[in-house]
C-alpha cells in the first residue's frame, strides 16, 4: 500500500490544532436536540408499514432502481410521486433528486450561459456555493438578508446581463432565520430577477399542511424555483425542484447530477410520496412543535420562529466544552466550529422537534445556564 501523502498529513494536524478535527458520532441514546427530525417521522412506525403495503399491494419487489432516470430507472413511481409534489406545491411539475445536495448541484450547475450573473446570499448553504462552483455564470455574494445591498447589486447588473439569478434560502440551516420574504420577492419582480429558494428548513415546519415558508406566504407563484428536500421533517432522503414544466424539461436535459446518477430506489420513492400524504395530517405535531419554539424563545431570550436555535459560544474548544457538558447531562446537542462557520462565530446549535417535551427543553435550559 502506497504511503499516505504529505498534503493529507498536513491538513489533517492543522485541523488537530485548531480543534477542529471531524469525527463521525457514534449512537448516543441522548434526548434529542440536534436531528432534523423535526416532526418525528423518520421513527415512524405507521409509515415504515404504509410503504411495505403499498408495495405489496402493487405486487411490486424491485431493491434497485438499476440505471438513471433516462435509461432504465423511470419507474411510474417516480411519475405519481411528482405528480403529487406539483400538486402539493401548487406549481406545475417536479423533479426528485437524490439529495438536496444532488439537486442544488444539478440546478446551480445547469446554469452555463456566460453571460447571466447569480446573486446568492453570503451565508448559503455550501451545497449551493459548490453549485455555484460548477456554474458558468458570473456569482457575487450578498450581505445575508440585506435586501438593501440585494438591491444595489440587482440596479447594477440589470440591463447589462441576459438573465439574473438571486439565490437564497427560507430558513437558514445554522440561525434558523430568514429574509423578508415579501420584500424579497417584490425586489425580485421589480428587477426581472429569477429568484431560486431552498426551502430544506421550512418543509414541514410552516403552513397549514407542512408546504414549506414559501407557499404559506402564498408567494409560490412568483419563486422561479422553489428546492424541497426531504432528508429534514419529512424524515426519509431525496429531494425535488419544484417549477415551471419548461424547467423540468431543461433540467433533465442539462442536470448532471440528475442525468448521470442511478436514480432513487422505488423504496425511496414510495416512501415520499407516502410520508408527503402523512405530513399533511400532521397538524397535531406541527402545533406542539410550534409550542416548544415558543417555550425556547421564552428561556433562551430568542426571537426566530424555526425549529432551528443557535446560541454563540466563540472558540472551537469552548464551544466543544459547553457541548460536552451537555451531553454528559444527557442532552445531544451538538457543536457548530469553525471552518463550519467563521472563526469567533462558533455556535451550539439546537434543533426542536414535536417529540422534545416541555420537561426536556427546560431541563436542557437549566443546564446550559449553569455553566454560564
Amino acid at each position: 500500500m502506497p504511503n499516505f501523502p504529505t498534503s493529507f498529513s498536513e491538513k489533517l494536524q492543522q485541523r488537530q490544532q485548531n480543534s477542529s478535527l471531524r469525527k463521525l458520532p457514534q449512537g448516543s441514546g441522548l434526548i434529542d436536540f440536534s436531528s432534523n427530525d423535526y416532526l418525528g417521522l423518520a421513527k415512524s412506525e405507521v409509515i415504515f408499514d404504509k410503504v411495505h403495503e403499498f408495495l405489496a399491494g402493487r405486487n411490486f419487489c424491485q431493491n434497485g432502481a438499476t440505471g438513471s432516470r433516462l435509461l432504465s430507472g423511470n419507474f411510474e413511481l417516480y411519475e405519481e410521486a411528482e405528480r403529487y409534489l406539483a400538486a402539493f406545491h401548487q406549481a406545475e411539475a417536479a423533479l426528485v433528486f437524490n439529495s438536496g445536495y444532488d439537486a442544488n448541484l444539478g440546478f446551480f450547475g445547469s446554469l452555463t450561459d456566460r453571460e447571466a450573473v447569480i446573486l446568492y446570499d453570503e451565508l448559503s448553504h455550501a451545497s449551493i456555493r459548490d453549485g455555484i462552483r460548477l456554474s458558468s455564470a458570473k456569482a457575487y455574494k450578498f450581505k445575508h438578508n440585506d435586501l438593501q445591498d440585494l438591491g444595489q447589486k440587482l440596479q447594477s447588473y440589470q440591463g447589462h446581463h441576459r438573465d439574473v439569478f438571486v439565490v437564497t434560502e427560507s430558513v437558514f440551516s445554522m440561525d434558523g432565520d430568514s429574509p423578508d420574504m415579501e420584500k424579497l420577492t417584490r425586489l425580485c419582480t421589480q428587477h426581472k430577477a429569477f429568484l431560486v429558494i431552498d426551502e430544506a428548513h421550512a418543509l414541514g415546519v410552516f403552513g397549514e399542511k407542512g408546504e414549506g415558508l414559501v407557499q404559506h406566504l402564498g408567494l409560490h407563484d412568483q419563486v422561479f424555483a422553489r428546492i424541497m428536500t426531504f432528508g429534514k421533517a419529512l424524515g426519509c432522503h431525496g429531494a425535488a425542484i419544484i417549477g415551471s414544466t419548461p424547467l423540468k424539461d431543461y433540467l433533465v436535459n442539462f442536470s448532471r447530477s440528475f442525468i448521470y446518477t442511478t436514480a432513487l430506489s422505488p423504496h425511496s420513492v414510495v416512501t415520499i410520496l407516502l410520508a408527503y400524504q402523512h405530513m399533511e395530517q400532521a397538524q397535531a405535531e406541527r402545533e406542539k412543535l410550534q409550542r416548544n419554539i415558543k417555550l425556547f424563545n421564552e428561556l433562551f431570550h430568542t426571537t426566530d420562529v424555526s425549529s432551528i436555535k443557535s446560541i454563540l459560544v466563540s472558540g472551537n474548544e469552548n464551544v466543544k466544552q459547553k457541548a460536552h457538558y451537555l451531553q454528559q447531562s444527557g442532552y445531544d446537542v451538538k457543536p457548530i466550529m469553525s471552518p463550519t462557520v467563521p472563526a469567533g462565530k462558533e455556535r451550539l446549535r439546537f434543533c426542536l422537534h414535536s417529540y422534545n417535551t416541555e420537561e426536556e427543553i427546560r431541563g436542557v435550559a437549566s443546564k446550559f445556564f449553569r455553566t454560564e
